[in-house]
């Protein structure tokens, strides 16, 4: 019996609510107070939904009397609590097919925590071209690359031809540098910023002889790799340092059709890389490649410099024929003036 009379309340609270809703669709009140009747009644993803409008409608207002405030902070725990409920239950019927956060599906995993607000979607947002229809990869799965290991089993080569160098730190020129025939805003503070280093062995597809003859093993590592080959733009090889306590502030890359590859060759501790959703340590010997048109940024919060090879590779997915059509467009853009190339990974 009492049951029933609790019900028959929530069920004239959601009647006044309605017609007050009626009247004004944004009344903030109204809005908590048929949230308030729906998760009564037995529905609390409705509920929350009202509870969500109500907290989006006060917004976008400057001053909220103290009581409303207070109402909308309690709806607001209120959607927290429905939203961690709903997760758990979801976890336990997904368990019960057999999903495994450590070992099923990536994509699957990922879309769980989008859905949950968890993480938020990165896309490929390159500044000159992009191909349509490439996956939307933040770190590419190493089975599509099977020249990676050979790359790593040569670290301690490389990093004795690196050693060598970095023992004449004037080699090394800060990682941007102003162009004569560009305009160059710096909004991030990197322009002749000695903190984020490099060093060339191949700068804008071109080799650069007197680095190129002080590497021959890191050369002869990269001669099974499929690099991104553009005539006056890529591939690029470079030994890029980052300084102690040194940040790369968040930007994205040119093109889409490659990937940049790092290798670690002195790597501490706390210097640490993020592609998108994903964050990840450098580890000496232990090489990864990445989209660089998803949103990605470095930092070294370590006691020391951080000093890596980059590179970069076509993705598998570009075909013979547009890469060679890639290239012959871009041949024939630097064609058209007397400047616009230099690009850089």
């Amino acid at each position: 019996m009492g049951e029933s009379r609790e019900r028959q309340s929530f069920e004239a609270r959601l009647a006044d609510a309605d017609r007050a809703l009626a009247a004004n669709p944004r009344d903030l009140r109204a809005l908590i107070a048929k949230g308030d009747a729906l998760v009564g009644l037995g529905d609390a993803r409705a509920g929350a939904s009202f509870y969500n409008s109500a907290l989006r409608g006060a917004a976008d207002m400057a001053h909220l009397p103290p009581d409303l405030a207070v109402e909308l902070r309690r709806a607001q725990a209120a959607i927290q609590d429905q939203g961690a409920r709903f997760q758990s239950y979801l976890t336990d019927c997904l368990a019960r097919s057999g999903f495994d956060a450590a070992t099923s599906s990536d994509r699957f995993s990922l879309s769980l925590d989008l859905m949950a607000g968890r993480k938020r979607l990165y896309q490929q947002e390159p500044r000159f071209y992009l191909l349509p229809g490439l996956p939307q990869i933040q770190f590419q799965p190493r089975e599509t690359l099977p020249w990676m290991s050979a790359v790593e089993d040569a670290t301690a080569d490389i990093r004795t031809e690196l050693k060598a160098l970095l023992a004449e730190p004037d080699l090394f020129r800060p990682y941007v540098e102003p162009r004569a025939d560009r305009p160059n805003t710096d909004s991030k503070g990197m322009a002749s910023n000695a903190d984020w280093s490099a060093l060339f062995l191949w700068k804008d597809g071109e080799e650069q002889p007197d680095m190129a003859r002080r590497c021959p093993r890191t050369l002869e590592a990269l001669a099974g790799v499929p690099l991104c080959r553009v005539p006056g733009r890529t591939p690029s090889i470079l030994f890029s340092r980052l300084k102690a306590g040194a940040r790369i502030p968040a930007h994205h890359g040119l093109i889409n059709t490659r990937l940049i590859c790092h290798l670690p060759l002195i790597a501490p501790p706390g210097s640490r890389f993020r592609v998108g959703n994903d964050v990840r340590e450098w580890k000496e010997g232990h090489a990864w490649a990445f989209d660089d048109t998803i949103e990605h940024e470095a930092v070294n919060d370590s006691g020391q410099d951080r000093t890596i090879l980059i590179f970069d590779v076509w993705k598998p997915e570009v075909t013979g024929e547009e890469r060679a059509l890639m290239s012959a467009m871009f041949e024939a853009i630097d064609s058209y003036g007397a400047g616009g190339k230099a690009w850089g990974v």
